[in-house]
C-alpha cells in the first residue's frame, strides 16, 4: 500500500500531464482553426458582368470562396488593360499579401512572367491558351479546348443558316483565335459545304460600338445569322441581331435567351469553379507543380447552353450528340488531311496536331471570306 505522501505525488503529476495534453491538442485545433487562409487574386480585362469571358471567371472566383469558405480570401481587379498596368495590379496584389493569382487574359502573360520571377514564393496561373515561352517554376498556364466547343456551336450555324452566309465578329488573328474559327468553320462545313463564314476584325477583346457596326455591316451584307466569336462578351452582337430578327450564336458566352428571346440559338459557356478550387487546394497542400495545362470538353470546364425556341428538336438532339462524340474523342476535328484556303497542305493526311501545333496555327481554311490581318 502506498504511503499517502506518494499517493499524492502520483496524483499530481498524472492531473499535470493530463492538463499537459489538453493544452497541447486545444492549442494545435486553435492553431489550425486560426491559419490565414490562402489569399487568391483574380485580374480580368473586362468588367466581371459581360455575360462572357470576364463574368465566367468571376463566376469561378465565388465558387472557389463558397466551396473553400474560410480556407480562401479572394479579390479580383476588372478591366486592366494589356499593357504596363498589368505589373502593376500584380505587384500590389502581392504587396497585400496574395499569393496564387489568376491572369485571365491573352496578352497578360509576359507580364505575368516578368513580376513572378521577383516573387518566386507567388504562383500566377495565366489563363489564355499560351504556353509558356519559359519554364518560371512559379507560373503555370491553363485553357479549355474551346475550339471542340467553337465546332460544336459551328454545326448548328451551318443547320441554321437559310443563305449559306454566317457573319462572325472576331478581336485580334492570333493563333488562339484562328484555331477557334477554324474549328467553327470546319464545324459549319460538316454539316453545310456550302456555306461562307464572314469575318470582320475589331482588334479590340471589347469595344461595344465598334461590335455593334460590324455586327450591322456583316448583316447589310448578307448574313443571316451572326456569331459573337471570341469577343469577351456577346452581349453587344446578340443585342444588335436581335433589334434586326437575325439569329445569333456564340461559344465564348452565358445563356444568352433572356437577351434574345427570338434569335438565340446555342452556346457553350466557361465553368471554371471546379477548376479553381483544384489549384487553390494543391497550393495549399504544397503539392501544385508549374504546367502548361489543357483540357477538353470530356473534363467540364466548357458546358452547352440552353437553346433558343427556334432550334428545331431534331437539331437540339444532333448537337447533343456532337458534343458528347467530340468530348469522347469519336470526332477529331483537326484530323488531316487539311489545307488551308489557299490550297496549301498544312496537316498531312491522318495526322492529328498535338495541341501545342494548334496554339500556332496563322493560317485559314476553305470558306472563310475576308482577309487575315497580321498580329
Amino acid at each position: 500500500m502506498l504511503e499517502p505522501r506518494a499517493y499524492y505525488r502520483i496524483r499530481a503529476f498524472a492531473s499535470a500531464l493530463i492538463m499537459l495534453i489538453f493544452v497541447l491538442a486545444t492549442g494545435t485545433e486553435s492553431k489550425a482553426e486560426n491559419a490565414a487562409p490562402l489569399k487568391v487574386g483574380f485580374i480580368m480585362v473586362g468588367p466581371v458582368n459581360d455575360f462572357g469571358w470576364n463574368q465566367a471567371h468571376n463566376q469561378g472566383r465565388e465558387y472557389l470562396e463558397k466551396t473553400l469558405k474560410g480556407k480562401v480570401e479572394t479579390s479580383y481587379v476588372e478591366k486592366v488593360p494589356e499593357n504596363s498596368d498589368v505589373e502593376r495590379v500584380l505587384e500590389k496584389m502581392i504587396s497585400q499579401g496574395t499569393k496564387l493569382i489568376f491572369a485571365t487574359s491573352y496578352g497578360y502573360l509576359e507580364p505575368a512572367m516578368r513580376v513572378a520571377s521577383k516573387h518566386p514564393d507567388v504562383i500566377i496561373m495565366h489563363c489564355g491558351n499560351r504556353s509558356r515561352p519559359q519554364k518560371i517554376a512559379n507560373v503555370g498556364t491553363y485553357f479549355g479546348s474551346q475550339y471542340e466547343a467553337a465546332y460544336v456551336v459551328g454545326t448548328v450555324a451551318g443547320r441554321m443558316t437559310k443563305n449559306n452566309n454566317i457573319g462572325c465578329v472576331e478581336p485580334h488573328p492570333v493563333p488562339q483565335i484562328l484555331e477557334k474559327l477554324n474549328s467553327f468553320t470546319l464545324g459549319v462545313h460538316s454539316v453545310n459545304p456550302k456555306a461562307k463564314v464572314h469575318i470582320v476584325w475589331i482588334n479590340s477583346w471589347t469595344d461595344p460600338p465598334i461590335e455593334a457596326e460590324a455586327t450591322g455591316s456583316l448583316i447589310d451584307q448578307g448574313s443571316d445569322l451572326v456569331a459573337s466569336g471570341d469577343v469577351d462578351s456577346p452581349l453587344t452582337v446578340v443585342h444588335t441581331t436581335e433589334s434586326k430578327n437575325i439569329h445569333t450564336i456564340s461559344w465564348n458566352g452565358s445563356d444568352m435567351k433572356s437577351q434574345a428571346p427570338n434569335g438565340w440559338l446555342v452556346s457553350t459557356f466557361w465553368n471554371w469553379g471546379p477548376y479553381y478550387v483544384r489549384v487553390a487546394q494543391s497550393v495549399m497542400d504544397k503539392t501544385w507543380k508549374a504546367q502548361d495545362e489543357r483540357y477538353g470538353l470530356k473534363d467540364g470546364y466548357l458546358k452547352l447552353s440552353s437553346f433558343g425556341k427556334s432550334v428545331p428538336d431534331t437539331v437540339q438532339k444532333q448537337t447533343v450528340d456532337i458534343f458528347n462524340k467530340v468530348a469522347d474523342g469519336k470526332i477529331s476535328i483537326f484530323k488531316g488531311p487539311i489545307s488551308d484556303r489557299d490550297g496549301t497542305l498544312r496537316i498531312p493526311a491522318g495526322k492529328v496536331p498535338e495541341k501545342s501545333e494548334l496554339e500556332k496555327m496563322n493560317w485559314v481554311v476553305p470558306g472563310i471570306e475576308g482577309s487575315i490581318p497580321k498580329k
